[in-house]
């Protein structure tokens, strides 16, 4: 299966589960995210396999078997994504996603008269 297919279904089940969330007191919230998420899972699955995202987005979250899982701190932005308001398109979903795999930027540490380390 290809990657951004797997990249797609991720986001299909969180779209799921905030449709299984929605009534009639959240004033739309839910299925607005729904459907956002909907679009991003639809424009991740018509990237091409050599996209620079995908391959970020695969260092980021992990794969296992035929499935993408989110990196946790990533789940939040995608839980949430266009839930209180509509903003971002589904670039900016992925983008956000994909920046998860870059590491923490640490100063550089001195120990003494020791040179920089980190």
């Amino acid at each position: 299966m290809r990657k951004s297919f797997m990249i797609a279904e991720c986001l299909r089940r969180y779209a799921w589960w905030r449709l299984n969330r929605s009534d009639e007191h959240d004033e739309g919230r839910n299925a607005r995210s729904a459907v956002a998420l909907l679009n991003a899972a639809a424009y991740a699955a018509d990237l091409p396999e050599d996209a620079p995202v995908i391959s970020q987005l695969c260092a980021a979250g992990s794969l296992s078997g035929e499935e993408f899982r989110l990196p946790v701190p990533a789940e939040r932005i995608v839980r949430f994504w266009h839930y209180e308001e509509p903003g971002g398109d589904p670039d900016d979903l992925l983008n956000a996603i994909a920046a998860m795999s870059e590491p923490p930027k640490i100063p550089a540490q001195r120990d003494g008269d020791q040179p920089l380390r980190r």
